[in-house]
């Protein structure tokens, strides 16, 4: 196959430590935000960008045009999937692919807003699962915002748009 070696990097205990506390204070409030609103498949997506966003904080894909721009397309377009071709395995799998077109098209490409769509054509939801997904991403970029620099060795975002 083709490809280069990995190097096998050292792990930053502490580094891991503090994304792993900012996550799991994201992840409380998201929780909180979501269960209130009665949409616990919310969770899942969510917390996956909480990982990005605390455990890559530097990364493209955390940034908060990906995050949240990622997680509203990607919702917005599963749902206007569901209502025109209902819940099937090829709706599932066109969501997906249009949807990761859609994001590498605008620039928005977030991984967990994927499962966002996928979350939201299983579960055969209505428009009101953008609220809890939306309010769910503007949380998680808002306390990471503060969370990460709040910390010298951390900047968070490196850019907004």
């Amino acid at each position: 196959m083709k490809g280069t070696m990995r190097q096998q990097g050292k792990v930053d205990y502490i580094d891991s430590t503090v994304s792993a506390a900012g996550a799991l204070i994201a992840m409380l409030v998201v929780s909180f935000i979501v269960l209130h609103l009665s949409y616990p498949m919310a969770l899942a997506p969510l917390g996956a960008s909480c990982i990005l966003v605390f455990g890559a904080h530097k990364g493209l894909l955390s940034q908060p045009r990906h995050v949240i721009g990622g997680h509203l397309l990607s919702t917005t377009c599963a749902i206007i999937i569901l209502s025109l071709l209902g819940k099937s395995v090829f709706s599932l799998v066109f969501a997906l692919a249009f949807v990761l077109f859609l994001m590498a098209l605008t620039e928005t490409m977030h991984p967990p807003a994927a499962a966002s769509a996928l979350v939201a054509i299983n579960n055969e939801v209505t428009w009101n699962f953008l609220l809890p997904i939306i309010f769910g991403a503007l949380v998680v970029v808002f306390i990471s915002t503060i969370y990460n620099n709040a910390f010298r060795a951390r900047q968070y975002p490196t850019h907004w748009f």
